[in-house]
């Protein structure tokens, strides 16, 4: 079944809204895509009729199994193309989300098969999101928010919970990134804020509030 490009993004939009609950209300999704309650309506009676969704009015919308099904094709694709423009055209991790925003609604499975071939498989994109498979199949790892761990953990950033452009300007500055190896090196009680050294590199500080976002495993 063929979807418009503006069909993908609610999809797409409705199955990271639903993560970890059952439904997505209307004003979710219209403040999620910056669109008027009435559009959204509109759309999701669209999608109902497609049987991606199911949708009631004032009960939230959830998708199909179908529905479930094409969310993670386009996620798919979207993550390959940011891994794609990291790995081979050496974009910034910081630079690839709106490029990969547009290259996803290519429909040729036999490109993403393709590019996926060629790329070597990989699991995890450059924020360190799951990559789904072909069948839909995404492979999680084990993480924890950096602001967990306890002084003189070595740990390696696996993931970041945002990828708004701020944020990753921020960490390019601090240089973190993906396989970035640190050590915890002190907690400041104060503000939460923690003191790390990069391996064999300086120590830094970052703020509680850039800990929550880093996810990491230990090493």
């Amino acid at each position: 079944m063929k979807f418009t490009m503006a069909e993908e993004n609610y999809i797409k939009a409705v199955y990271h809204l639903q993560h970890g609950q059952d439904v997505v209300t209307t004003n979710a999704l219209s403040a999620e895509l910056q669109t008027r309650p009435a559009s959204v309506t509109d759309m999701l009676k669209k999608l109902k009729a497609k049987r991606i969704i199911s949708y009631e009015p004032y009960r939230g919308v959830k998708l199909s199994a179908e529905g479930k099904k094409v969310a993670l094709g386009i996620i798919r694709k979207h993550r390959l193309w940011e891994y794609f423009l990291v790995d081979k055209l050496h974009f910034g991790w910081d630079e690839v989300h709106e490029v990969a925003e547009e290259l996803e609604h290519i429909s040729s499975l036999k490109l993403i098969d393709k590019l996926d071939e060629f790329l070597g498989h990989p699991k995890f994109d450059p924020h360190g999101d799951p990559i789904p498979d072909s069948k839909g199949k995404i492979t999680a790892q084990p993480q924890e928010p950096l602001a967990t761990m306890p002084v003189n953990t070595l740990v390696e950033i696996t993931a970041v919970g945002s990828q708004s452009t701020e944020l990753l300007e921020l960490l390019k500055h601090k240089g973190l990134q993906m396989g970035t190896r640190l050590e915890v090196k002190r907690l400041f009680e104060f503000d939460g804020s923690m003191e790390l050294r990069i391996k064999n590199q300086q120590t830094i500080t970052v703020s509680r509030e850039l800990s929550s976002v880093l996810f990491v495993k230990t090493v």
